[in-house]
């Protein structure tokens, strides 16, 4: 290993520690002892870094690495501002901790809800604050600074045990002088590895202030840097959930009833006994689980039991959905924003509307929903994809009847996720059958489960009305949207018994539900109500949650009513933006890189612009219908404004995929619901966008000063509404639904 260069791979192992110093003041609150564990000959301080005897340096992450790259960024913020050698740094998933809280996650997933609760009713102190969660494009934006402070704090403390060692050698040194540059502390000539003082600095004393940004710090922050996670992916020795084995493990297969209130009532054992593998068979009032020797036996064990459910009350179809939805907008809805009194300002006033409608989005992860448990000696070790491991831990204690405790979680890579990985239903399952069958269990939910079972993103239906200036400016603006109250839903999952709905006027407004849906656009009076639909089915976040589709909403109408003011789109959205010019330059950006025609009739052009957890976009699209009548998508340029860029590679690559995610929820990602099962079984029925299929793409980051915003999601709402504001563009008529269907107007 020359010049203390190291395996990569080995530091990417969960649950690993290498010798050295571990660092972590910036995020160590003085009431938790550290938690990584240490090896002889280690020595601790916190939670966040670990310098070994050969100089490479290992990171602890909280965030779950499921694509996004969050193992690299915030170890790259760590390694800045240490001044390490990135040939040498690694990461290692943090151990559960409420030193890793991520409260501003937890708050922006739901949209603000915490703060609307009454004292007496808000989600206690120590669930928030014990939350580890990745999610709402959070990581970032809450661990920036204390990765930065404990980097800052390790150079410190290195620079000062590297003057004291210069020191007895008879060189009078001040430990300010002192530089680091690629994992050696440097004075004039001098220089020493880090590894040589790792643990002579450990005892020593931290300066207040800290020296953030000095003494060399800042090398690696804004370069693109080798992504940590990407040599073990495509050689293929990155480890996954399902790639866990352990001693007597056996692989297990399961079969949940249809949606709603089903019961399982029949099995056939007889013939699930004569499938060779086969080993056992566990049966719940909603599941029944196959356990065999290779998890092929376990699923052809599952095919022979044939198990048969019964579903009691409504069966959940795509009628029934829409009947909630429209009796949803027909009763009376909850305000959750205004400015002005829009009765007055719509009163005897020519009012135009339109209706736009949004069907369930599907997650498709590529890896489905997976578990490996393991009980010995009244102790419960999990290894699990989870966004939410507190979260995930207290849900398999519950469901296996055992103290939290007792159960040790193990985060493991997700392959995907797009908050798929925030539900614990394959841990609650695991958790159980270890339990129960005495011997270690993975649990890998088939295709076909994870379709039907699916915690989808929620539908929506959307009434928009707006009155016009006589020179096109927007009067007054409302937006009543009816969809399920999912945000309460799913915090109820994740905090059972610290979370209460706000009571309004008997009923329930959600947050969640209409995030996004105020416009950016300077407008006097405005009203947007959320109308609680009841749909009879459990839904769940997907990435951009309700953002997806209130951009669709508002997008699309901000387009139809420009065709109405008779102004060109663009500068119609840019004339009310005076007061978010980030915004603003997005927009004239995006319209020059892709050559705007002004949305001309026959150009098939569309733009579309959103706001979201800090950072801006603007998205250009240029679309046409095809032989087939299907759309089409041929271009697509994006402006992002997401202030300023650790790694711009790895933002270009969450716009870029953003942007793909988009384009498959405008074209497809969306499934039926017949009799309580899920139409669309696998990938082929969810018309995914294909290589193919992927149009000509085109990032521009602009450059900005402002603070990091959210990068993961961003990408994804402005993308539908260009497209559809395009294909309106083409063909002269306006589609409002979502998936967009050429036979809707």
């Amino acid at each position: 290993m020359a010049d203390g260069w190291i395996d990569r791979r080995r530091l990417l192992i969960g649950g690993g520690a290498g010798l050295g110093l571990v660092v972590a003041w910036g995020l160590w609150p003085r009431d938790y002892a550290p938690s990584v564990t240490l090896n002889p000959g280690e020595t601790g301080y916190g939670a966040w870094l670990k310098i070994g005897h050969d100089g490479h340096v290992t990171v602890a992450v909280p965030q779950t690495e499921h694509g996004q790259g969050i193992w690299t960024v915030l170890a790259q913020v760590v390694a800045d501002e240490l001044g390490a050698d990135w040939r040498t740094v690694g990461v290692e998933p943090a151990p559960l901790s409420p030193l890793y809280a991520n409260p501003l996650g937890l708050d922006d997933l739901f949209e603000g809800a915490f703060d609307r609760m009454p004292d007496g009713v808000r989600a206690t102190h120590a669930t928030r604050t014990a939350t580890m969660l990745t999610a709402a494009s959070s990581s970032v934006r809450m661990f920036e600074d204390g990765c930065r402070r404990a980097g800052a704090g390790a150079r410190a403390l290195l620079c000062k045990a590297a003057a004291a060692r210069w020191a007895e050698e008879g060189r009078d040194v001040d430990w300010t002088a002192c530089t680091v540059a690629a994992g050696f502390v440097v004075n004039g000539n001098r220089r020493i590895r880090f590894g040589e003082i790792a643990d002579a600095a450990a005892g020593g004393t931290l300066p207040d202030p800290l020296p953030l940004g000095t003494q060399g710090a800042g090398a690696l922050t804004g370069r693109p840097v080798p992504r940590l996670d990407a040599p073990s992916k495509v050689d293929g020795s990155a480890n996954f959930t399902a790639d866990i084995r352990l001693a007597d493990m056996i692989h297990v297969a399961v079969r949940a009833g249809p949606i709603g209130d089903s019961r399982l009532v029949a099995v056939d054992r007889a013939a699930a006994d004569r499938v060779a593998g086969m080993v056992s068979v566990v049966e719940t009032d909603r599941w029944v689980a196959a356990a065999g020797v290779t998890s092929w036996a376990a699923q052809r064990g599952l095919d022979a039991l044939a198990p048969r459910f019964a579903t009691r009350g409504v069966v959940i179809d795509d009628a029934s959905i829409a009947r909630a939805l429209d009796a949803a907008l027909d009763a009376p809805g909850i305000r959750m924003a205004q400015a002005g009194d829009l009765a007055t300002v719509f009163r005897q006033a020519t009012i135009v509307t339109a209706e736009y409608t949004v069907g369930l989005g599907v997650h498709a992860a590529i890896e489905t929903p997976a578990a490996v448990a393991q009980y010995r000696e009244g102790r419960l070790e999990l290894w699990l994809p989870t966004l939410a491991p507190v979260q995930a831990r207290a849900a398999a204690a519950r469901a296996a009847g055992i103290a939290e405790g007792q159960v040790v979680v193990h985060v493991m890579q997700a392959g995907g996720s797009f908050g798929a990985g925030l539900e614990n239903d394959a841990a609650e399952q695991a958790a159980v059958l270890a339990v129960k069958l005495k011997r270690p269990v993975s649990v890998v939910w088939s295709r076909g489960e994870a379709s039907l079972h699916d915690r989808f993103r929620p539908p929506a239906r959307a009434r928009m009305a707006a009155r016009l200036a006589p020179g096109g400016g927007i009067l007054g603006w409302s937006a009543r949207i009816a969809a399920p109250a999912t945000g309460h839903d799913l915090a109820r999952r994740l905090m059972p018994g610290a979370y209460t709905d706000v009571a309004l006027g008997g009923r329930t407004g959600d947050p969640y539900a209409v995030a996004g849906a105020l416009p950016p656009y300077a407008m006097p009076t405005y009203a947007i109500d959320h109308h609680p639909a009841d749909i009879g089915l459990t839904t769940g976040h997907l990435r951009g949650g309700m953002h997806a589709l209130t951009a669709f909403f508002t997008e699309c109408f901000l387009d139809e009513l420009a065709h109405v003011a008779g102004v060109e789109p663009m500068s119609y959205r840019i004339g009310m933006l005076g007061g978010d010019p980030r915004l603003a330059r997005c927009l004239s950006t995006a319209a020059a890189l892709g050559g705007w025609d002004g949305g001309v009739a026959g150009g098939g052009q569309g733009i579309a612009a959103h706001r979201f957890r800090g950072s801006r976009v603007a998205v250009l699209a240029e679309a046409h219908i095809d032989e087939s009548q299907s759309p089409r998508i041929d271009r697509l340029v994006a402006a992002v404004d997401c202030g300023r860029a650790i790694n711009p590679d790895i933002v270009r690559q969450q716009i870029e995929g953003g942007l793909i995610f988009g384009m498959a929820q405008a074209l497809g990602a969306s499934t039926g619901i017949t009799r309580g099962l899920a139409d669309a079984r696998g990938f082929d029925a969810l018309a995914l966008p294909r290589l193919a299929d992927a149009p000509d793409i085109t990032v521009e980051l602009i450059q900005s000063g402002e603070a990091p915003g959210g990068v993961s999601e961003i990408g994804v709402p402005a993308v539908a509404p260009a497209i559809a504001n395009a294909l309106r563009a083409a063909t002269g008529y306006r589609i409002r639904t979502l998936p967009l269907r050429t036979g809707g107007r």
